[in-house]
C-alpha cells in the first residue's frame, strides 16, 4: 500500500506541476525551496550531527502556534537542537522572524522515502512533532524504523475532512499505527481519530495550543508601540477601523460594499484588507480602487503618520495578528465563502468584536464556544454581514461587551501547552511527568 501511495502522490505531482511551474515563473515561488523539498538541506544546518527535536508546521498559523512550545522545549532539552519545517513560503518567512528559540528553519521534504531519508540523516530527530493533522505516511514509517518517536499535537479532524479520511480508512489505520501519541484539540476530534484507527490509549485531549500561543497586546514605550507595524497606523482616537483578515476570493466585494455604508455613517473610517494569499494583493488593491476608494498598500505607507487612504491592503506577511488591535470591528475571512474559516483567537486576545460568516467548520468547537458565550457574531449572508457591521459600528456598548467576552474566553481556555509538554515528556525523558486531564472549552 505504501508503494501505491508513493505512486499516486507522484502522479498527482506530475499533474499539478504545470501550476507550480506557472507560480515559479509568474510569482517567483518555489524555485529557491526546491532543493530542501528534495531533501538537500545545507550541511551547516547540523554540521556536528547533533540529535534534535523536529517540529513540522505547514503554514503561518501553525508556525505561530509552535511559539507556545519552542521556548519550553529548548529549556527542557538543552542538549537537543530544535528545528522547524514549513510547507508554505509564507510560513517559512513567519517562522524565521517569529521563532527565536528555533535553531533552524527549513522546507518540509516531499514524502517519498528516498527524499525523507536524506532529511532524516541531516536533522537526526529524537522526536518528530506534527502540528494539527499533518500526517505523512512514508515519513512516519521511516521514523518508526529508525526509533524516532512521533507525536501529533494540536490535532483536529474537522467535519469537512473526516469523510475524506474515512474513504482511505484501511490505509489510514496502518499509518496511524506509526504515530506514538496524539494530542487532540477536542473530544470530538479525539473520537474521530479513534474511529479512524488510532489506539485510544495513545490519545489525549489537551485543548487548543492556539490559546497559549497568542501574544499579549503590545506595550507602548515612550510613545512608540513595540510592534513596528503599528507605527504605520498612527490613528486619530475616534477614527473607525474595519480589519478584514485572511479574506479569500469572493469575500472582498461584500466587505467593500459593507464598508461603503460604514463610510456613510463615519466618513473618516478606514478599512484594512488582509488577503489570505499573497498573490492576490494586486487583485484586492484593484477591487478597492474600482469600488471608488482611495487605496494604498501597507508597504507604501510612511512611518509614524496616519494613513490618508480609505482602504489599506496589507501586503506583508506576519503583521495581521498585531494589527487587529487597531480595529473597531473585525471580520475574519474564509467564512463567507466555503473555505472552512480562519483563526478568530488573534483578534479575541485584544478584546475586539468579531464577525464571521457561516462556513467556520474548521474551527467548530471554538466558534460554538464564542457564539454561545456572546463573544462573537456569526452571520449567514453578505446582507447580514453588512447589517451586523453597521450595527456594531454604531453601538459602542455592544462592541465592548463582545470584546470583553472574547478576551475572557481566551484567558479561560489557556493550558494546552503544559498538557502537550507532558505528553512529549512521556516520549522523551528526562522531562518531568504530570497528569494530563481532558480539556473542554470553558463556557
Amino acid at each position: 500500500m505504501y508503494l501505491l501511495y508513493s505512486f499516486l502522490t507522484l502522479a498527482v505531482f506530475v499533474l499539478v506541476s504545470p501550476y507550480f511551474l506557472y507560480q515559479a515563473i509568474r510569482h517567483n515561488k518555489y524555485i529557491g525551496s526546491l532543493g530542501q523539498r528534495l531533501g538537500y538541506l545545507p550541511v551547516s544546518l547540523n554540521v556536528d550531527g547533533e540529535e534534535s527535536i523536529w517540529i513540522h508546521a505547514v503554514s503561518v498559523g501553525e508556525a505561530l502556534t509552535a511559539r507556545a512550545l519552542a521556548a519550553d522545549l529548548k529549556e527542557r532539552y538543552p542538549r537537543l537542537r530544535l528545528y522547524l519545517s514549513t510547507t508554505t513560503i509564507a510560513g517559512q518567512h513567519v517562522a524565521r522572524r517569529s521563532l527565536q528559540h528555533v535553531d533552524a528553519v527549513f522546507y518540509f521534504p516531499f514524502d517519498w522515502a528516498f527524499i525523507v531519508k536524506r532529511t532524516l540523516n541531516i536533522v537526526r530527530p529524537r522526536v518528530f512533532v506534527m502540528m494539527e493533522t499533518e500526517i505523512w505516511p512514508n515519513l512516519l514509517r521511516l521514523c518508526r524504523a529508525r526509533g524516532v518517536k512521533t507525536v501529533l499535537i494540536n490535532g483536529r479532524i474537522s467535519s469537512r475532512s473526516y469523510p475524506r479520511y474515512r474513504i482511505i480508512r484501511p490505509f489510514f489505520r496502518r499509518v496511524l499505527a506509526d504515530v506514538d501519541r496524539f494530542c487532540m484539540q477536542s473530544d470530538e476530534s479525539a473520537r474521530r481519530i479513534v474511529e479512524l484507527g488510532a489506539d485510544p490509549a495513545k490519545v489525549t485531549v489537551t485543548g487548543s495550543l492556539k490559546f497559549d500561543s497568542l501574544e499579549m497586546p503590545a506595550v507602548v514605550s515612550h510613545g512608540k508601540p513595540r510592534e513596528r507595524v503599528l507605527r504605520f497606523f498612527r490613528l486619530s482616537p475616534n477614527r473607525m477601523v474595519l480589519v478584514a483578515g485572511s479574506t479569500v476570493r469572493g469575500e472582498e466585494p461584500a466587505v467593500l460594499k459593507a464598508f461603503a455604508r460604514l463610510k456613510g455613517a463615519s466618513p473618516s473610517a478606514l478599512a484594512i484588507l488582509a488577503p489570505r494569499q499573497p498573490e492576490r494583493f494586486g487583485e484586492v488593491e484593484r477591487l478597492a480602487r474600482d469600488s471608488g476608494f482611495v487605496t494604498a498598500r501597507r508597504s507604501d505607507l510612511p512611518i509614524d503618520t496616519e494613513p490618508r487612504a480609505d482602504v489599506v491592503v496589507l501586503d506583508t506577511i506576519g503583521e495581521l495578528a498585531q494589527l487587529y488591535q487597531v480595529a473597531t470591528v473585525v471580520f475574519v475571512g474564509g467564512s463567507l465563502v466555503d473555505h472552512g474559516g480562519h483563526n478568530i483567537l488573534e483578534p479575541a486576545v485584544f478584546g475586539k468584536p468579531i464577525l464571521f460568516g457561516p462556513h467556520m467548520q474548521n474551527f467548530k468547537e471554538i466558534v460554538d464556544a464564542f457564539v454561545g458565550n456572546g463573544a462573537a457574531v456569526q452571520v449567514g449572508s453578505e446582507r447580514e454581514l453588512e447589517q451586523a457591521m453597521i450595527s456594531l459600528a454604531t453601538d459602542p456598548v455592544r462592541r465592548a461587551k463582545l470584546g470583553a467576552a472574547a478576551r475572557a474566553l481566551v484567558e479561560a481556555n489557556r493550558g494546552a501547552k503544559e498538557k502537550t509538554l507532558a505528553v512529549i515528556a512521556d516520549l522523551l525523558p528526562p522531562a518531568g511527568s504530570g497528569v494530563v486531564r481532558p480539556f473542554r472549552l470553558v463556557h
